[in-house]
């Protein structure tokens, strides 16, 4: 969940309820709402010829935290609706629910007019499916800031979204926010796909995004676009798009800065913006699974612990489904209070029972162990002897 200030109000940590979202099914509403999970089954992914072709096995949990409110959505369509390639997404809303509601039927459509039904997809042409899908996205935003100015109440929602478009030999990821990451197990090793869109930090993505956040007018305080917001793209979120002047007056008002300062203000473009980044992977055999979760799931668990984690239990049981839950439950385990959203693809290419237990290997630790201990006593002993002389 983007981070705003305010603080959102969190419950006392006994009153959370689990929601487990079917697969495909209608979401759940509601701090105690229930849904009975469901997997989405196995999928035979369309493609190139094939002697085998593998089926997907899709999973998805989401579970509410101690939120007020449960702001995730995930959206799934199996099957290959999209010339052979199944869509999932998953949504991280913040400052209300509005947004996240309204992109839960927008955004496929959209997606699926833009990719001229899958078609574009098909060409693997990344220029070409970037154009479309950017456009989606953009058109998706504009409808969406159009809903949010007719409202009767100000609404101030916005989320960040992650999609996927996957067929047995190709993943297209499209992503904004800094909410949602997805990785995929190559063997085992995690492999991120998504980089954080936000306006702190010393990672290529996040300075390209104070530089363009600066150049359109706007301010970094404190890692947050005018003192307020931590991600620089999202849906919604109109004060910092169509709304800009008004939230600076809006701003004086409140005593957050005085009119002498926004008079120096001259907003030139969004401060927050709906232009995702979009990859292109190419799935070739060692690839078993596509991860997709909220930061309710990675702000504590680490993508290799979640790897591995999911693994182990593809191995006990091969059910994704239960793995999507048990990884749901692990992160609250581990003291997560956000919202938590997991959807995970298994490409339906690893024998899991006959995958042998990754023990840990003591002698490899032992000896890290015992080289680690050398390397400091050396540096001990060497930091004396330059003492002495």
């Amino acid at each position: 969940m983007a981070l705003l200030s305010p603080r959102v109000p969190r419950l006392p940590p006994s009153t959370f309820t689990f929601t487990f979202a079917a697969a495909a099914g209608a979401p759940c509403f509601g701090r105690a709402a229930r849904c009975q999970a469901t997997a989405a089954g196995g999928v035979a992914a369309a493609g190139p010829p094939s002697s085998e072709l593998e089926a997907v096995q899709w999973g998805s949990a989401k579970l509410q935290g101690v939120r007020d409110e449960m702001e995730d959505e995930i959206l799934l369509r199996p099957g290959s609706l999209l010339d052979g390639f199944s869509f999932a997404a998953v949504l991280d809303g913040h400052a209300g629910f509005s947004a996240v509601q309204f992109l839960r039927d927008e955004l496929y459509k959209e997606c699926a007019a833009a990719l001229d039904g899958g078609a574009v997809l098909s060409t693997k042409n990344l220029d070409a499916i970037t154009v479309s899908i950017q456009r989606a996205f953009a058109a998706v935003d504009a409808k969406l800031s159009t809903w949010l100015e007719q409202a009767d109440k100000d609404d101030d929602s916005g989320a960040t979204a992650t999609a996927m478009f996957l067929r047995n030999d190709v993943l297209v990821v499209s992503h904004i926010g800094d909410s949602c990451l997805q990785v995929i197990s190559r063997g085992g090793r995690p492999e991120a796909l998504t980089s954080s869109h936000r306006p702190y930090g010393n990672n290529k993505t996040s300075l390209e995004e104070v530089k363009r956040i600066r150049a359109a007018g706007g301010w970094i305080v404190d890692g947050r676009i005018c003192g307020d917001i931590s991600v620089s793209r999202a849906f919604g979120d109109i004060r910092f798009k169509t709304r800009k002047n008004e939230m600076l007056v809006k701003g004086v008002k409140e005593g957050r800065w005085t009119d002498k300062f926004i008079s120096r203000i001259k907003f030139k473009d969004d401060l927050i913006i709906s232009s995702p980044d979009v990859s292109l992977v190419e799935l070739g055999p060692d690839v078993e699974f596509v991860l997709l979760a909220t930061d309710g799931l990675w702000d504590y668990i680490k993508s290799s612990e979640a790897v591995a984690f999911v693994r182990d239990q593809l191995r006990q049981h091969g059910d994704v489904q239960l793995a999507c839950e048990a990884l749901g439950q692990k992160a609250l385990d581990q003291r997560s209070k956000d919202n938590i959203s997991i959807v995970i693809a298994d490409l339906g290419r690893t024998n899991w029972k006959a995958l042998p237990d990754e023990r840990p290997n003591m002698f490899l630790e032992l000896s890290q162990a015992v080289a680690t201990v050398g390397v400091v006593s050396i540096g001990i002993w060497f930091s004396s002897f330059l003492g002495l002389q």
